[in-house]
């Protein structure tokens, strides 16, 4: 793994090799997901079931594209009791840290007769992207559905896409009816999206859509924007580790490679004020490499996106963490929790050596949905927040208004407004 010594030239050389994996820079993609969407947009299912047939090699129609009770049963009796009792601890984790979450509407009176406050409504309905293919994605199930039942929403449909002989990985079905959904459509990539936004015979229209996918779904919630909200437009997966010298070199390796073996876009940094540590880790690397299935993926990410950078002090380690920005951020050093408090942009940050990534990924609660690609400078993770909208309350009594709605008619004259000024003077005239 290569190991830099950072100045300004490198970090800036470092941000912008990062920034070549932003979603937006994959413009080639953009007509063909936008035939995709205007299709399923005009011609409905119609579209739907022959891009499912054309992408997915499965044949789906309206009696089978919605996931049936009796799929549900059957993916539950193949699922490893093992592996239910896990997901069912998870859960519970998950939902206690996003119940802490929960805002609630309020109201502020006074003697003068006004009433002013914040009206909390969970969103109607929302959809869940989840990829499917080869692997399974239980823990992200988990992290999307949790919030939005916590919130309070009331339809919950997801969508994936099928095998090749029309059925639903049993992991993914188990967890998304462990979570809440109301419903599973066996539909995938910007078919799937542009169904959720518009709405078509078969899957009715939602609110708002979240989830992570390939590069055809981000730009395909990227496109129908405005017509639903999402949640964000997700790149690969990062992980950065701000580490000393005391910093034990095999769990950063391990940490680092925890994230690498995601795709070949992923990026793994270690910025550390040791030397002698960036030489252990990267030899550490070289031995796990050895000995890990994903060692070909693994073995490009590092390649494209993988840094070791040394510091000449810790304040210049915090520095570039910060300009970084990374989704996963681990400090592993003497004090992590005053490192902590001099941490602006983060998605996730862990503290100390035994609280490694792959934690908060599965198991510990806080949502592993987070901000990518730098955008943690102002994003946040996914929350209940992302399933409710709020709405101002206000209330004036006549005794209210009167002192103050010559001043209100000035401001609105002021910006030529007259019948704003009108709607407050006829109320006193």
């Amino acid at each position: 793994m290569r190991i830099l010594h950072l100045d300004e030239e490198s970090k800036q050389n470092l941000l912008a090799d990062l920034l070549k994996r932003d979603p937006n820079n994959y413009s080639q993609y953009e007509d063909t997901v936008q035939e995709i969407i205007q299709a399923v947009r005009e011609r409905k299912d119609e579209a739907l079931f022959a891009y499912t047939e054309r992408f997915d090699g499965a044949t789906v129609n309206a009696a089978n594209i919605r996931v049936t009770d009796a799929e549900i049963e059957a993916a539950l009796a193949m699922v490893d009791p093992k592996l239910l009792d896990v997901m069912k601890k998870a859960m519970e984790n998950i939902r206690a840290y996003h119940e802490k979450q929960k805002r609630y509407s309020w109201f502020d009176s006074s003697e003068n007769g006004t009433i002013l406050g914040q009206k909390i409504t969970p969103l109607s309905s929302i959809g869940v992207y989840v990829p499917g293919g080869k692997a399974a994605y239980p823990s992200t199930v988990l992290m999307n559905i949790i919030p939005a039942k916590v919130a309070g929403v009331k339809r919950i449909a997801m969508v994936t896409p099928p095998g090749k002989d029309g059925s639903v990985n049993p992991v993914t079905l188990v967890a998304a009816h462990l979570a809440g959904v109301t419903e599973v459509y066996k539909v995938g990539g910007a078919q799937a999206i542009a169904a959720l936004a518009f709405g078509t015979e078969s899957i009715p229209r939602v609110s708002k859509i979240v989830g992570p996918g390939n590069i055809f779904v981000a730009l395909a919630k990227k496109a129908v924007y405005g017509h639903v909200s999402i949640d964000s437009i997700a790149g690969p997966s990062e992980i950065l580790v701000l580490a000393d010298d005391s910093a034990n070199p095999r769990y950063v390796a391990a940490d680092l490679l925890s994230q690498a073996e995601h795709d070949e876009l992923a990026s793994a940094i270690l910025v550390t004020t040791s030397m002698d540590l960036a030489k252990k880790v990267s030899a550490e690397i070289d031995g796990f490499l050895e000995t890990l299935s994903r060692r070909s993926i693994i073995e490009k990410s590092l390649e494209n996106y993988g840094y070791i950078l040394v510091t000449d002090s810790l304040d210049e380690a915090i520095a570039a963490a910060n300009d970084i920005a990374s989704e996963h951020m681990e400090i592993v050093t003497r004090n992590p929790f005053e490192v902590m408090t001099r941490i602006e942009n983060a998605g996730a940050i862990f503290l100390g050596e035994y609280s490694s990534e792959p934690l908060g990924d599965y198991f510990a609660g806080p949502n592993h949905v987070l901000p990518t690609n730098g955008t943690a400078k102002f994003f946040s993770p996914l929350s209940v927040d992302d399933y409710v909208k709020k709405s101002s309350i206000i209330y004036y009594s006549r005794e209210a208004l009167a002192p103050v709605h010559e001043e209100i008619e000035t401001f609105a004259n002021a910006e030529q407004l007259t019948a704003h000024a009108n709607s407050i003077h006829v109320r006193f005239e």
